[in-house]
Parts: C-alpha cells; structure tokens; sequence
C-alpha cells in the first residue's frame, strides 16, 4: 500500500483546511457511494500533508472556550486566528517553528482501527524525537506525546487530534520544533492547568532542522502504518 505526502512548506491555516477537508470529503465520498477505484486508487491509502501555519489556535468539538484565556480581540491584535473545528481534543496553538500533519487516510486499506492509528501516531513522534535524544511517552487519558522527567512538571512535546468518517481520517498531529512557547501561555493546553509544554529546541539547547524532521517523521509513520511513502 502507499500514500502520496505533500510538503507544503507555510500556508494558512484556513487554506490548508479547505485542501484537507476537500481530499477527506473526495475520499468519504467514493466510499459512501461505492465508486469504484482505478488500479492506482485502489493501491493508494490517502494521503499525507506536512504543513508550518502562522499563528493560529485551533478548538476541537469538545473543547472549552474557558481554555482560551484571552478575547478573540486580543488575539487579532497578536497577529493570531482563531478557529472552532471538528476533530477531537480541546485547544491547541499551531505556529512558526512547529510541524503540523494531516494524514487523510483510509485505515480500511491499512487494516488498522482509530485507536491503533492514534497510537501509531504517537509512537512516529516518538521515535522521531528519540533521534535527537528525547525520552517521549505517552500519558493515560491525554493524547498526544509528552515529556515526563522525574521530578518536573509533565510537558506536551506533540499533540494530536484526529476526525474520522467510514474510517478516513483527517487532522492529525502538531510536533513543536522550534515553537515560540510563549504562545501557549494564550491558553490552557488540550484543557490542562496542571502541565506545561516544550519542543525539540528547548529539550535539546541547539537549533534543529525542520526538513530533518518532516524526514525523519515520514519514515516513522512508513513503518509503523506499513505504507510506502511517495513525494
């Protein structure tokens, strides 16, 4: 099986939104009313999109604007947007310096469930930060890949928030490698008091290449979803 993967460098957040939900609604679409694939449709799962937004904060469905601690109008005189979307977790930032992806995907054709996906997700994250020597995990009942050092206040590295319909997905996972963390200080992240957040940058003292990283995630997600990945 393979997957097309798009780099799409910086765009705006609601452009790529629309480029995503068109592929998404495209392939729900075949499905829902049996449109029968060419030979090369039905050896393609989807497709992957590798995204840097400017400022931008995202509300998932079941999300709380009280996790927004300031007003749309301040946010506007910060240079930042502000969407309420449909894919699952609560509020998230998503920013220069910070690796967005959206795998539009049909997990039918990979032979996986949601759950196993997300976990699959996770654990691309995970080995992808391993190789600048970053210890990630997850933690029971927050998605997404997080830092836990003994002694310190856990810290979310990733997040990830997924929609699916007749199992094609869309949105995905926001891996911060350069990030201004200030951002998030807008806000309580994924709805947490409690925790804090970091990137590849601040883990590790020195600057990282964002390319290296789109690399590097790629080749994670082509072994742990067992899919080819083409550009």
């Amino acid at each position: 099986m393979k997957a097309l993967c798009r780099n799409l460098g910086k765009m705006d957040y609601k452009e790529c939104w629309q480029l995503q939900q068109s592929l998404f609604d495209e392939m729900v679409d075949r499905k829902q009313h049996h449109i029968p694939e060419t030979e090369a449709q039905s050896q393609c799962a989807g497709t992957f999109l590798l995204v840097e937004h400017p400022p931008v904060y995202t509300l998932g469905k079941s999300g709380k604007m009280t996790n927004m601690l300031v007003s749309e109008e301040r946010l506007k005189g910060l240079g930042a947007a502000f969407y309420h979307i449909d894919r699952g977790g609560d509020i998230t930032f998503h920013g220069w310096g910070q690796l967005v992806g959206y795998p539009i995907l049909d997990l039918e054709k990979l032979g996986i469930g949601l759950k196993s996906y997300i976990n699959k997700l996770e654990e691309a994250v995970i080995r992808t930060i391993a190789s600048y020597g970053i210890e990630g995990t997850r933690i029971e009942g927050a998605s997404g890949v997080w830092i836990c050092s003994e002694g310190e206040t856990p810290r979310k590295i990733c997040a990830i928030g997924v929609r699916s319909s007749r199992y094609i997905t869309m949105h995905g996972f926001a891996l911060n490698v350069s990030t201004d963390l200030s951002w998030f200080h807008n806000i309580n992240p994924c709805g947490f008091t409690d925790r804090g957040v970091t990137s590849i940058e601040q883990e590790t003292g020195r600057q990282t290449d964002m390319e290296e990283v789109k690399e590097l995630v790629m080749n994670y997600l082509s072994e742990e979803l067992n899919v080819k990945i083409y550009k």
